[in-house]
């Protein structure tokens, strides 16, 4: 049955006013380096953001900008009052994708029936029954979430053509609750890489700079919800394959806890670490869907039978916040993050959001996690061994594409060769090397001895703070092409996030500011990172901390000279 509509859109509907906010314009201090040291940002420092917002280079929008609102709670709004039709939604988000998909390239299949669908959920509306909380909402789905009757390909030459006969329960619950799929974006071969060139079949640019990756491996979908090709979309988040491009194209990520959303039809990179999450324009459309797609699912054993909470009830309008809406939050900033080897310009945009916090009322603590370095190595042991025996399914017999050869070792191998690409055969090789018999210990079970420590640190730290912040990338977007042969550069971009997948904690990205770069800067992500499944309080705080951020308006510039 589908799922009841949203209890009281109106009081979800976000109004477009903006909460007086004043800065001083005095010089900011740096955050102090000692342990012992528990200091505040002072509200009388400078916000990096003013400062980067007199350069029209990095900060070209209007400083009158309206906050982001929900782009769902809008479609839902104007579909009851009647004054558009889901056929209109559709028709122009499809013109809007045409014309500027040759530019960025972020689906691999639009689907033929969406105008079909959306005539049905007009037909609804005229009839007067229920509406899904998603009714006549666009969704792009990652191409490793299984959809009945497209392509699913998880990116890879080696399921090309493969149409699965199921829907992934994400994607049941999104259909059920009205939503209409739009079509598979564009990843990295089975979630493996950080740029989505490692998709098998075509480059996602960056709508901020085509000459740019979006981020990966989920590069697609947040590149479409950046060029509102969509409304939202879903990814999957292994080691940050949500966050890093969220942060990358300047939208909403959010990776839940592990076992919050069903994995049934999740294609398996590594089985222990993987999420399914999911891209908006603003915070609440992230939680509207993160309502829809959680629960229990008897098809995953691994999915929680925590309760589900109403995530967009916690999420107040402009109207209501107080002067301080974020009065006594404790909030950690991990040193680890703002230190070496990140760009400067990121460093800059992640304190002037520390600042910005703390003027909303949260007290800033700089803390220390000491394994917090260990987890890049660990993580890339753990997932290449689980990777090892996941893909061996993809031998062109249970599943993939067969090579024509006459002798039964030929077809295994054959098949694999032909199928997959060099970063999925290198970690397959990793991954089986580790697991061998005499370097089991010395890899694979120091690794999981490595994940223990690391849980262990986010809950010390968790337990003195709400929460924990830090970039969700060291860097900004970087050159199509930069890092293609320096896996071990591309590898490191994951710093910030792999942690996070070893505790199986929640964690959401949130636009926080720009650095130079493109025609009109890039955007930076400021990652949120809570207890395990706390995804209410980080959307709560991360809605605030949006909807009073001044100075910003994160659309690309693409959308602007396209549309």
């Amino acid at each position: 049955m589908p799922p009841p509509p949203v209890r009281s859109p109106s009081r979800l509907l976000l109004c477009h006013c903006r909460l007086p906010f004043h800065i001083s314009p005095q010089t900011r201090l740096p955050l102090s380096h000692n342990s012992s040291v528990r200091r505040r940002f002072h509200c009388s420092a400078v916000s990096a953001v003013s400062a980067l917002s007199s350069d029209p280079q990095i900060a070209p929008t209007d400083l009158t900008t309206t906050p982001p609102s929900s782009h769902i709670l809008s479609i839902r709004e104007s579909l009851l009052s009647r004054r558009r039709t889901a056929a209109d939604v559709a028709g122009e988000y499809l013109d809007r994708l045409r014309r500027t998909e040759p530019h960025i390239r972020s689906f691999l299949h639009v689907s033929e029936t969406t105008m079909r669908e959306a005539e049905e959920v007009d037909r609804l509306v005229a009839s007067g029954k229920d509406l899904g909380p998603l009714a006549g909402v666009l969704v792009g789905v990652k191409d490793n979430i299984c959809t009945a009757g497209m392509p699913s390909t998880g990116g890879s030459r080696i399921l090309e053509g493969y149409r699965p006969p199921f829907d992934a329960t994400a994607v049941r619950k999104l259909k059920e609750a009205g939503a209409i799929v739009i079509g598979k974006t564009n990843m990295d071969e089975f979630g493996m890489g950080s740029t989505t060139e490692g998709s098998g079949f075509q480059v996602t640019a960056n709508p901020w700079d085509i000459s740019r990756v979006p981020g990966g491996s989920s590069g697609g979908s947040a590149a479409a919800v950046s060029a509102k090709q969509c409304v939202v979309s879903l990814g999957s988040d292994t080691g940050g394959s949500v966050r890093q491009p969220a942060s990358f194209c300047g939208v909403v990520g959010l990776k839940p806890t592990y076992g919050r959303v069903s994995r049934f039809g999740l294609m398996a990179y590594a089985s222990s670490l993987d999420v399914i999450g999911c891209f908006g324009a603003s915070v609440i459309d992230s939680a509207i869907v993160l309502n829809v797609v959680s629960g229990h699912d008897r098809f995953d054993s691994t999915s929680s039978t925590h309760e589900v909470p109403d995530y967009a009830s916690f999420l107040m309008s402009t109207d209501h916040f107080e002067s301080t809406p974020l009065k006594g939050l404790k909030v950690g900033m991990i040193r680890e993050t703002i230190g070496d080897g990140v760009d400067v310009g990121v460093i800059s945009s992640i304190k002037a959001a520390a600042l910005h916090l703390e003027e909303l009322g949260a007290t800033i603590t700089e803390v220390s996690l000491p394994s917090f370095s260990l987890g890049l190595p660990a993580y890339y042991v753990l997932a290449s061994s689980e990777a090892s025996s996941n893909l061996s399914r993809y031998d062109g017999v249970r599943y993939g594409n067969r090579a024509t050869v006459d002798e039964l070792n030929s077809l295994y191998g054959d098949s694999r060769a032909d199928g997959l690409g060099p970063e999925v055969k290198m970690r397959i090789l990793m991954g089986t090397y580790a697991l061998s018999a005499g370097y089991y210990d010395a890899y694979y079970k120091r690794a999981q001895q490595v994940r223990t420590l690391i849980r262990k640190s986010f809950k010390d730290a968790l337990e003195k703070m709400d929460i924990l912040v830090s970039p969700a990338v060291p860097s900004p977007a970087y050159k199509i092409g930069e890092k293609v042969n320096d896996p071990l550069a591309m590898y490191a971009g994951d710093i910030m996030t792999v942690n996070v997948n070893l505790a199986g904690l929640p964690a959401l990205v949130v636009p926080c500011g720009f650095v130079e770069g493109g025609s009109a800067g890039l955007p930076v992500g400021l990652q949120m990172i809570g207890s395990s499944f706390s995804e209410e309080k980080l959307l709560r705080i991360g809605h605030i901390f949006e909807q009073t951020l001044p100075n910003y308006r994160f659309v690309p510039p693409l959308f602007l000279e396209l549309v």
